[in-house]
């Protein structure tokens, strides 16, 4: 099946950075930074809670003084500066990203991050230059739960869904791309409750990125 890998297409966060645990901390490190304890309950909480509606909660039941837009500015802070600064990448992806590149394999990723946070935590780590275009669901005004960035990702490549590949860690955005004809990696992070579940869809199921063999 790996013979019909003509353009790859990677999510970002879970799949090509070690970054969920920024994400799971984010609450407690921006209350932490105003001097107030987090209770034990709040990651539960934040899990299904958009960043404004974060913010009204921080001010609502945490008694942050700073407006909504202010307190989104700070947690928009501490999040870039994890990916400038911090956010490293999973072991064995530089190696399978060298390997497709001397194949001359087109790469792009499809993300739902925004892309400055991609794009720092990429030049920091060296690889940038691997692919050919980032594209966020922001400017495709959509969500992983519909194939659109996908299909736009291959008309970047100049490949069908046929003989791309996609990565995902992420079952509910593997689904998608799976429904839509991709090839499917299936990418192990702690973070995705449904692991099961993406190992059954998936062509491939990555414990690691050392588990990809050519």
């Amino acid at each position: 099946m790996k013979n019909q890998l003509k353009g790859a297409i990677f999510d970002a966060d879970g799949t090509l950075l070690d970054s969920m645990y920024l994400w799971d901390a984010l609450g407690n490190a921006y209350l932490n930074s105003r001097g107030i304890t987090p209770r034990a309950d709040l990651n539960a909480v934040l899990e299904t809670l958009s960043l404004p509606e974060a913010a009204e909660y921080f001010r609502a039941k945490y008694g942050v003084k700073e407006s909504a837009e202010e307190i989104i500015r700070g947690i928009n802070r501490i999040i870039f500066c994890g990916y400038r600064d911090t956010v490293p990448l999973k072991p064995g992806v530089v190696k399978v990203l060298n390997s497709f590149s001397h194949m001359g394999i087109p790469m792009c990723v499809a993300t739902s991050t925004d892309r400055p946070l991609i794009e720092a935590a990429f030049a920091r780590n060296g690889i940038l230059k691997y692919f050919q275009k980032i594209i966020t669901c922001t400017e495709a005004g959509t969500s992983k739960r519909e194939s659109k960035i996908y299909f736009l990702a291959a008309d970047t490549l100049g490949t069908s869904p046929e003989d791309t590949w996609v990565f995902e860690d992420a079952y509910f955005a593997a689904q998608t791309a799976k429904n839509a004809g991709f090839h499917l990696a299936g990418i192990l992070d702690p973070s995705e409750k449904n692991q099961e579940k993406l190992a059954e869809i998936s062509d491939i199921y990555l414990h690691s990125w050392d588990e990809w063999e050519e």
